[in-house]
């Protein structure tokens, strides 16, 4: 039929157009269409699993899936990320990564996994401060006692922490270079031990999170002298920062999410943003604040920095302190 269009041909033409047309909308379904795997690299009951499910079920009631959380325990979080690692990278399987990560990086000869460049960043989830606290029955009434008593008898100071290369240890470490003090770290296998020593005063000082410090302190058996923050805390508002006495110094731990690094960046931004309606409701702030939590969230850009910042950071420290690599 020359000159004319075969009406069939047009048809026909027509239908594979729009079959084209209609094959991505079928292909890309809504993300999340199945259940959401975290993976925590601590224990269940520890204030990072019981933040992630807080913010895992606030997540789910967002999304419209369950957000499952798997406790992998294991040093450096090692297992938790190569699990992440093995996992399509589609955004069903995310990793917690913690200051922890950005230690291990420091602390090991050779982590199995980089952080930085195969993981992608989605958002902080909380952040919080430790506690410099004593023993009730000490003379030390300020930070500025402390680092006074220090100085008078370089040596003679014990710093409590638990396990060496622990982000606490590793603040002892910080405080002793920055405040320009001769003291001695001694560390603990675990909280509860380290707690018992500090209240019998067989340690000067102890640095801990305030969850695990919050009992003791209002029921007036340990006494908090400072916040590690550069600013004061949501958390403990009226707690001085040991900035306030030891110009310079700032330590600020934190959870995020992260993801694997080949996962398609509209996944990231609607977890992102849905992470930033779920920690900026006042009800997430709440739970997470009665946990010693400040949840906050963040861009993918701002965690990147803090990242990279803290593994150059920590690492410095364990340089510097002589903590014998793994």
């Amino acid at each position: 039929m020359t000159g004319l269009t075969n009406p069939l041909y047009a048809l026909t033409g027509a239908a594979v157009a729009l079959s084209l047309l209609a094959a991505p909308a079928f292909a890309q379904a809504k993300y999340p269409d199945a259940p959401v795997k975290v993976v925590v690299p601590f224990g269940a009951g520890g204030v990072a699993d019981v933040t992630a499910r807080i913010v895992g079920e606030k997540l789910g009631a967002k999304l419209g899936q369950r957000f499952i959380i798997e406790n992998q325990p294991a040093a450096g979080g090692i297992t938790a990320a190569q699990n992440v690692l093995r996992a399509p990278a589609d955004g069903y399987t995310i990793a917690l990564f913690s200051n922890g990560t950005a230690v291990s990086v420091g602390l090991f000869n050779k982590l199995p996994f980089d952080p930085v460049k195969q993981f992608a960043p989605v958002s902080s989830m909380g952040y919080f401060d430790f506690v410099f606290a004593t023993g009730a029955d000490t003379p030390y009434k300020t930070l500025a006692d402390l680092v006074k008593a220090a100085k008078d008898k370089p040596g003679a100071l014990n710093i409590g922490t638990v396990v060496v290369g622990s982000t606490q240890n590793l603040t002892g470490e910080l405080f002793k270079f920055t405040a320009g003090i001769d003291a001695r770290i001694v560390p603990f296998k675990t909280t509860p031990d380290l707690l018992l020593s500090a209240m019998r005063g067989d340690v000067d000082v102890m640095i801990d999170s305030y969850a695990s410090l919050k009992t003791n302190i209002e029921d007036g058996k340990m006494r908090a002298l400072a916040s590690s923050g550069a600013t004061r805390s949501p958390v403990t508002p009226n707690l001085p920062t040991v900035a306030e006495t030891v110009p310079g110094f700032d330590v600020v731990s934190w959870n995020a999410f992260f993801v694997h690094a080949d996962t398609p960046k509209p996944i990231v931004e609607t977890l992102n943003a849905a992470l930033r309606d779920v920690l900026n409701d006042p009800d997430t702030k709440k739970r997470a604040l009665e946990l010693g939590i400040d949840a906050r969230p963040s861009t993918p850009e701002e965690l990147s920095k803090r990242l990279a910042d803290d593994i150059a950071k920590w690492s410095d420290v364990i340089v510097k302190a002589g903590v014998e690599k793994r």
